[in-house]
């Protein structure tokens, strides 16, 4: 498999597994059983996705994983600020940095 196309496919994974939580999220807030019920059936099935996605393709999701990691967290935290208005922290960013430094050294590595 090309590395761009692994590195799309990881980047689908991320919004996907990133996303499912957030329905979670949105479920364990919603003001009627229906509606809970509603998020955690989407939540379930974005993270369903999220498990095919990572494992349909014949790769070795190991050596990607500090990749798959700096792009969750990035993805992440996207969500977390743009859909409950939660911005990170300067130590939240710091650390995130860190992450993605780690995920650039483990692409190099690769």
């Amino acid at each position: 498999m090309r590395y761009s196309l692994a590195i799309l496919i990881l980047f689908l994974a991320a919004g996907l597994e990133a996303g499912g939580d957030a329905l979670m999220r949105m479920g364990l807030r919603s003001p009627t059983p229906a509606r809970m019920a509603l998020f955690f059936l989407l939540g379930g099935l974005v993270l369903a996705s999220y498990g095919l996605t990572v494992n349909a393709p014949p790769w070795d999701f190991g050596r990607l994983l500090g990749v798959y990691v700096a792009f969750f967290f990035v993805v992440a935290q996207l969500i977390s600020w743009l859909a409950f208005r939660q911005k990170p922290s300067p130590l939240v960013l710091l650390g995130g940095a860190l992450i993605v430094a780690g995920g650039c050294i483990v692409s190099a590595a690769g």
